[in-house]
C-alpha cells in the first residue's frame, strides 16, 4: 500500500495556485518615503528564467523589531476570501510569484539592525525550499566574511544606477554563479 504524496514531496503547480495573495510584494505602507524596491530574476542552472517560482522575504522593521504585525493575509469578513494587505501595516513578510520572465519584485522598507533581507525560494524541481540572503550593501558580516569573493558576490544586491532605493538580486538555483544557499538544522 502506498500513500499519496504530500505537497512538500511533490512539485507544483501549488505555488501559483494557492500561495500568492493580493499585494504580496507590497510590504512598505503605501506612499512611504523610505520605500525600497528589491527585485530580480530566478534562473535555472542554464541561466533560463524560472516562470513558476515563488519568492518569500522576511526582515525586521526599520527600528530593528522582529515581532511582525498581522495584516498580510486579511480576509473579507463576508466572503472569507483573502483580500491581502491593509496598505498601512508593515509586516516584514512578502510572498510573490515570478512572472513569465522569471522576474519578481518586493517593495519594502530598509531592514533595521541587519544589512540584508532574508529570502526563501520555492521552485519546480525542489522538494524543499532554499534559503538565502539579499545583502543591500557590502559590509562586514560573519557570513559574507566567510565566503570567497566570487561566492560573496552572489549574495550582494546591486543598487540600480539612477534609481535610488532600487536593488537587483538575481537568484541562480544551480550551476555557474549559483547563489549561496543557507542550511538550517
Amino acid at each position: 500500500m502506498s500513500l499519496a504524496p504530500t505537497p512538500s514531496q511533490t512539485v507544483g503547480p501549488f505555488y501559483g495556485y494557492a500561495l500568492p495573495f493580493a499585494g504580496g510584494g507590497e510590504v512598505a505602507p503605501a506612499g512611504h518615503p523610505d520605500t525600497l524596491v528589491l527585485h530580480g530574476y530566478v534562473l535555472d542552472g542554464a541561466g533560463r528564467p524560472v516562470p513558476d517560482a515563488l519568492v518569500e522575504t522576511w526582515q525586521p522593521a526599520p527600528d530593528g523589531s522582529r515581532a511582525g504585525r498581522p495584516g498580510s493575509l486579511r480576509r473579507d469578513p463576508v466572503t472569507g476570501r483573502v483580500i491581502g494587505r491593509d496598505g498601512v501595516t508593515f509586516t516584514g513578510f512578502a510572498r510573490v510569484p515570478t512572472d513569465a520572465d522569471g522576474h519578481w519584485t518586493v517593495r519594502t522598507l530598509p531592514p533595521g539592525g541587519v544589512p540584508y533581507v532574508s529570502v526563501a525560494v520555492f521552485a519546480r524541481g525542489l522538494l524543499r525550499h532554499l534559503y538565502t540572503r539579499a545583502y543591500l550593501k557590502d559590509t562586514a558580516d560573519p557570513l559574507l566574511d566567510s565566503l570567497e569573493p566570487d561566492r560573496r558576490a552572489t549574495l550582494l544586491a546591486t543598487a540600480a544606477p539612477g534609481a535610488p532605493g532600487t536593488h537587483r538580486f538575481d537568484i541562480r538555483l544551480q550551476g555557474e554563479g549559483e547563489t549561496v544557499f543557507l542550511e538550517f538544522s
